[in-house]
């Protein structure tokens, strides 16, 4: 059975925001705290969604988050998820690693020259460059935004549409940082904070101006 629009506006609220409390998704969403429940029970009911432990607060009750569960994280797109791990497979039986890294290494060039082309426009504008980064990544998948901090920018990547295919190959995951290092190689400095792979809910890079 299909998702009504207001579960798939749930269930994506928790994909980028992570676990959230049913008062937080009322306010946020402008839905009942009885409706958000009945949405949510409907999702658990089909393991899209489920429920933290408690979360401390100084007063009161402890507060139930909800998050996604693995089934609802798999509901978002893995970009042809299978046929790319067998071709990763199949390279690097019959490539060889060296030849596999090879390979993705110029994959990222490409994709370094289609980024500077397009952000070419915005010149020394740092902030811009990095919104337009985001929306870039958005188009490929990756459902990115900008938060700003107070030492610079965090790039986030609320989903990887090629999960499956990263967690075959990490090197994947280290050309897209070292594209985005050389992007900015000459006004700032680039680091991953969270890395799906290693347990985080979402891919996020810090921007700081040099």
């Amino acid at each position: 059975m299909e998702l009504s629009k207001s579960q798939h506006t749930i269930m994506l609220r928790l994909k980028t925001r992570g676990p959230q409390s049913v008062k937080i998704l009322s306010k946020q969403l402008g839905m009942t705290t009885m409706g958000v429940r009945q949405h949510l029970n409907y999702l658990e009911s089909r393991d899209y969604v489920g429920q933290t432990r408690e979360a401390k607060q100084t007063r009161g009750r402890p507060v139930h988050l909800w998050k996604l569960t693995d089934k609802g994280h798999g509901s978002f797109p893995d970009t042809h998820s299978s046929m790319a791990v067998e071709l990763i497979d199949v390279l690097r039986s019959s490539l060889g690693g060296a030849e596999l890294e090879r390979i993705i290494d110029s994959r990222a060039e490409q994709q370094l020259a289609g980024y500077l082309r397009d952000l070419a426009g915005f010149g020394e504008d740092l902030q811009s460059r990095i919104a337009r980064l985001a929306e870039l990544r958005s188009e490929e998948g990756f459902m990115a935004e900008v938060r700003l901090l107070p030492d610079g920018w965090l790039l986030i990547e609320n989903h990887c549409p090629i999960y499956s295919a990263a967690n075959s190959c990490r090197n994947i995951c280290d050309s897209e940082l070292r594209v985005f290092q050389q992007m900015f190689q000459d006004n700032a400095e680039v680091s991953r904070t969270d890395y799906l792979l290693d347990g985080a809910r979402r891919c996020a890079y810090k921007i700081q101006r040099l």
